[in-house]
């Protein structure tokens, strides 16, 4: 997702564009509100949904950039005369963008990423960032020791350097889902307890995610209610992580499930 960003803002740099975005939705439709795609007189960057709707809005969009005449927003029914069966109805916005807009574009099309806070710089915490950073979220990366992070990262990935790891816990984003999975058992107790503290104070923590086993989770579950979380709010852990049903532990395929866990959570 970052990198689409970034691939749309580098050529805007160089050529005009016309960013087309769905505003509102009706009904079943091929993608989201929020969904944006960028047409430059010979290629376009992201999609709405592909079809006919797409090859519409393009051919309206590259219209606009010739400077002919033509309305801001647009309503497209998903049936027979586009010859799409969705049956929904989708409203587009055709805005015409330049070099000058790349610093504003730049913080708009960020305000759609959802937070995620992951705790560990080891091999799955490496797997999960390759691929949360194609996807629209926005990264925090902790961990307590120095030189654990790589010198390249995508710009939706912010590093952060914590000791105690846990104190990183109080300066996370409103609604981050949380991803615990540092080098030792010790951390991440403290981390879950953190996060635990931080939910029972403020409530916006609506997912803590924890790797491990069951196993892992019964020690923690005990330790946790020695240190006096209730029921309830050990509820609120999830451990194992992951979508239940996929084999392999190999760093990347536990990066998938994780990943498209969150995406599942994000839209409950």
């Amino acid at each position: 997702m970052s990198q689409l960003k970034d691939l749309f803002l580098a050529k805007l740099a160089l050529e005009p564009a016309v960013l087309v975005e769905v505003s509102a939705t009706e009904g079943s439709v091929p993608r989201e509100a929020g969904t944006w795609m960028a047409v430059f007189a010979g290629t376009a960057v992201g999609t709405i949904g592909g079809g006919h709707l797409e090859y519409e809005a393009m051919a309206r969009a590259r219209a606009r950039l010739q400077g002919l005449p033509g309305e801001a927003v647009g309503r497209f029914v998903l049936g027979p005369s586009l010859g799409q069966c969705c049956g929904g109805v989708v409203h587009l916005r055709f805005e015409a963008v330049g070099a000058d807009d790349v610093p504003g574009l730049r913080r708009r099309l960020d305000t759609n990423l959802q937070p995620v806070a992951l705790f560990g710089g080891g091999h799955v915490g490496f797997a999960l960032v390759q691929v949360l950073a194609r996807l629209p979220f926005a990264l925090s990366w902790i961990d307590s020791r120095d030189g654990i992070f790589p010198e390249a990262l995508p710009d939706n990935v912010v590093c952060e350097h914590s000791d105690p790891v846990q104190r990183a816990v109080t300066g996370l984003a409103p609604q981050s889902r949380v991803l615990i999975m540092s080098f030792s058992h010790a951390e991440d107790l403290d981390i879950v307890a953190e996060c635990l503290r931080r939910q029972r104070e403020r409530g916006d923590l609506p997912y803590i995610g924890l790797i491990g086993s069951k196993t892992k989770w019964a020690t923690f579950r005990h330790r946790l209610e020695a240190r006096g979380f209730s029921a309830e709010e050990l509820g609120h852990v999830t451990c194992p992580i992951g979508l239940p049903g996929i084999p392999g532990k190999e760093p990347e395929v536990i990066a998938v499930s994780v990943a498209a866990q969150l995406l599942r959570a994000g839209r409950a």
